[in-house]
């Protein structure tokens, strides 16, 4: 084997007890659990770990393919300064440890950051939006990489929604879950309430005889509003609708009534971002 940079570690046992972070990265089910048990989160690929590095996350360890060693010795750095082991391992090694070919080189391993207060998140947001139960991280990332490029100051996610710090997730943001301030809101929905106590107007996005058209909400929005998105099947749950202060749809033709959450969220925080 070559020889590695100061604080690398060959990795050739998939099963070594000091990589247990990065076992079965492809198992849901299990990370859901194991993650937020452990505090840890999985950052995949350089770009994703820099934006969580420059975001004030720190390491716990980093995995790497050899060929990529040397393209990236300031990550290394990183990880000593950060006192995190840095393994490589050949990429047949890494596939059979997290279950999927690493094809973009490297994975961090990440401790968790406490979440801070609603109060803190959204102390000084003009848009925010609430992500009600959205269970599949694709949609989670794609949300949160609109909210980034979109004027969306802040995100927050009801109790049974996706986690954002899931491998998938973060990917799919492209990093941007470290870019905007996001934390639980629970309990759900009686936390619409809360939001009108600090100041929102509250929108429900859904489908309802009742619904003013986004073009309508676009022309004269609040200096404070809470978008509300609801779970890819059902939608918003009939409570949170109730608990609203109105009921948003976005106008549509080609006799489609609804859009996918993510494609829903870009169209809606478009439609409202800030202009000054």
């Amino acid at each position: 084997m070559p020889a590695l940079p100061t604080g690398c570690t060959w990795v050739q046992d998939a099963q070594a007890e000091e990589l247990r972070d990065y076992f079965s990265l492809t198992d849901v089910a299990l990370r859901r659990v194991v993650e937020p048990e452990r505090g840890l989160y999985m950052a995949e690929s350089e770009k994703v770990i820099r934006r969580a590095l420059a975001a004030g996350h720190r390491l716990r360890s980093l995995l790497m393919t050899p060929r990529w060693v040397e393209e990236w010795p300031d990550l290394i750095a990183t990880a000593r300064a950060q006192g995190a082991p840095v393994y490589v391992a050949a990429p047949a090694v890494a596939e059979e440890l997290t279950g999927f070919h690493l094809h973009r080189g490297v994975l961090a391993a990440m401790h968790r950051p406490e979440l801070p207060s609603i109060e803190e998140v959204v102390a000084t947001a003009r848009r925010v939006a609430v992500l009600e139960d959205i269970v599949d991280h694709t949609n989670v990332g794609a949300v949160f990489r609109s909210a980034a490029a979109l004027g969306v100051d802040a995100v927050l996610v009801t109790p049974r929604c996706a986690d954002p710090l899931y491998r998938r997730s973060v990917r799919v943001s492209m990093g941007t879950v470290f870019q905007v301030p996001w934390t639980r809101i629970d309990p759900w929905p009686d936390g619409v309430g809360m939001l009108q106590e600090l100041g929102f107007t509250v929108a429900a996005l859904a489908l309802s005889d009742d619904a003013v058209s986004l073009d309508d909400l676009e022309v004269a929005p609040p200096e404070r509003l809470a978008l509300v998105l609801g779970t890819e099947g059902d939608g918003l749950s009939s409570r949170t609708v109730e608990a609203a202060d109105l009921v948003v749809k976005i106008p549509m033709g080609g006799q489609v009534d609804s859009l996918n959450v993510a494609a829903a969220s870009a169209v809606a925080f478009w439609a409202v971002r800030p202009r000054a």
